[in-house]
């Protein structure tokens, strides 16, 4: 699932004109980063949900031919947040756990790529959910307090409200359909998710391989332009 539907504010004046996901890094689209990496993981199939300017971000999607195969849920009627969007589309997965990523969520790889390992990672019997998590120091762009603490086991909660973290969700996860099996209609944030999974023990971290770029302003653009090329001197 590639969750495609926000308004992408804080990337204004870009996303006055166009959706986030189409925002150009190293020139190539955000969603298209995130499409090729879907297929280098060997992903054949992936559903977009579109909101903001839905029709442009349709015919770009209508342009590529590589896999994965796109099927669009459509949410131009209701701007339904990450969890909402996600129930939504659940009857595409068929009870079945589904990765769900960002699309604007950008990263160099390291040694081994990062989606295969989220994917070969998830333990249904143990896990819940399973998160991509990139230590804040390391990642470019990043300004804020982190989001997660991890035990010696893997095992994520949340930092305390006066605490910095040394891990941020760096937006790609592995999720059970069960998780959302009491969540409400209409919009809501994955979040809840999370918070279902820690209610259970069952969130889980898998730091990431390489370096993760924040890419949510204009001005963190240029930083994550530049680490990409210094990756490929």
């Amino acid at each position: 699932m590639v969750l495609a539907a926000g308004l992408g504010n804080r990337m204004r004046p870009l996303t006055d004109t166009r959706p986030k996901p189409l925002v150009e890094v190293n020139g190539k689209a955000l969603v298209d980063h995130v499409l090729d990496r879907l297929e280098a993981a060997d992903i054949r199939e992936a559903v977009v949900n579109v909101h903001h300017h839905a029709d442009m971000l349709e015919a770009h999607l209508a342009t590529r031919t590589a896999p994965p195969h796109l099927h669009i849920s459509d949410e131009r009627g209701e701007l339904l947040e990450t969890g909402g969007g996600i129930k939504k589309a659940l009857h595409l997965f068929h009870g079945e756990p589904f990765i769900a990523i960002n699309a604007d969520t950008i990263w160099i790889e390291g040694v081994h790529p990062n989606l295969k390992r989220l994917a070969e990672g998830f333990d249904p019997e143990t896990m819940d959910a399973l998160l991509l998590v990139a230590g804040t120091a390391s990642s470019i762009g990043y300004e804020g307090k982190g989001d997660f603490l991890m035990d010696a086991h893997g095992r994520l909660s949340w930092r305390g409200e006066r605490l910095i973290s040394p891990f941020v969700y760096a937006g790609a996860c592995v999720l059970k359909p069960e998780l959302f099996a009491d969540a409400p209609e209409g919009p809501f944030s994955l979040t809840r998710i999370f918070n279902a999974a820690i209610e259970r023990q069952r969130l889980y971290g898998l730091r990431l391989e390489g370096v993760w770029m924040h890419v949510g302003t204009p001005g963190a653009i240029p930083a994550a332009e530049e680490a990409i090329r210094r990756s490929s001197d």
